[in-house]
């Protein structure tokens, strides 16, 4: 009977813990993307036009490919994708869990293990890269940004830390894209609650100055932004 008892009460307590944590989460969760960081930044009339896009959960960067900055062909080469040539005009970049990514294309493949690894930060992290021919139009799910040569030259600089190199290279995924002009490489950090995707793309927006919330682990803490 004791140890029934103590057996409930530590069950009591630890339920209770974790409702107060989902609490506090969802409550930081809207109340922080709120608070503004840069907020005396104001978009340049004549920047370099980058977008922020966004599926509904995951967001991340969509880029010139060529620019007189940055030529990202020289990193992410046609032969690393199954139908990719250099007359795409747009290259669309994000961070974010290696088993997501990876083995859970469809909320329909999604297994409680993955979860829980990219919950607690128990996973590696991988880069989905994607060009494309299209312009982006700004609207609900791309926003546009004009930025300065010097904040697009640091926001490149960012870019890089979040893949993985080995002798210098990058750590080309074979085998695992979701069409003919994306792939992924290995990424570095991991993903967590509390570093998501949309963390991460926000994170490089806070350090070259845009104005932006302090923390968004949702996409549309980054999204609703602009």
């Amino acid at each position: 009977m004791v140890f029934l008892k103590l057996f409930f009460s530590y069950l009591f307590r630890l339920l209770a813990s974790c409702l107060a944590f989902v609490i506090c989460y969802f409550f930081l969760a809207f109340w922080l993307p709120l608070c503004r960081v840069n907020r005396d930044f104001v978009q340049p009339k004549d920047g370099i036009e980058i977008f922020i896009e966004s599926n509904g959960v995951h967001s991340g960067y969509l880029l010139p490919a060529r620019s007189s900055m940055k030529d990202w062909f020289g990193e992410f080469p046609c032969s690393d994708f199954q139908a990719v040539d250099t007359s795409s005009n747009y290259i669309s970049i994000g961070w974010g869990d290696r088993g997501f990514y990876l083995y859970t294309p469809t909320w329909s493949d999604l297994k409680f293990s993955t979860a829980f690894k990219a919950a607690f930060g128990l996973d590696s992290a991988a880069m989905h890269v994607n060009y494309q021919h299209i312009h982006p139009k700004h609207g609900e799910w791309i926003k546009r940004l004009l930025i300065t040569r010097a904040q697009y030259q640091n926001l490149i600089e960012y870019i890089h830390t979040g893949f993985k190199k080995k002798d210098g290279k990058l750590w080309h995924i074979q085998g695992h894209p979701y069409g003919t002009t994306d792939c992924f490489y290995e990424g570095t950090g991991s993903y967590s609650l509390f570093k998501t995707c949309n963390v991460w793309t926000n994170e490089g927006l806070k350090m070259i100055g845009v104005k932006t919330g302090l923390w968004t682990p949702f996409e549309d803490g980054v999204r609703t932004q602009f």
